[in-house]
């Protein structure tokens, strides 16, 4: 196993760095835009599966009390 030097290590990591494609302003926009968008959505179909459920077992419940 090899041995990097503090000096080598930080210059390989700036190489690395460098190759890095870093996404536009517009692109971080617009998947931040919808990440939100998903995330309301998934947040009202559980909270309609949570209503269909609760208001299902109130009705079996219902029958035997």
């Amino acid at each position: 196993m090899a041995t990097t030097n503090p000096l080598q290590f930080i210059q390989q990591v700036r190489t690395e760095v460098s190759k890095v494609v870093w996404p536009t302003r517009r692109e971080v926009m617009l998947t931040t835009v919808m990440v939100f968008i998903m995330a309301a959505l998934v947040a009202v179909f559980f909270a309609l599966v949570d209503i269909l459920i609760r208001g299902g077992l109130q009705q079996i419940l219902g029958f035997f009390g």
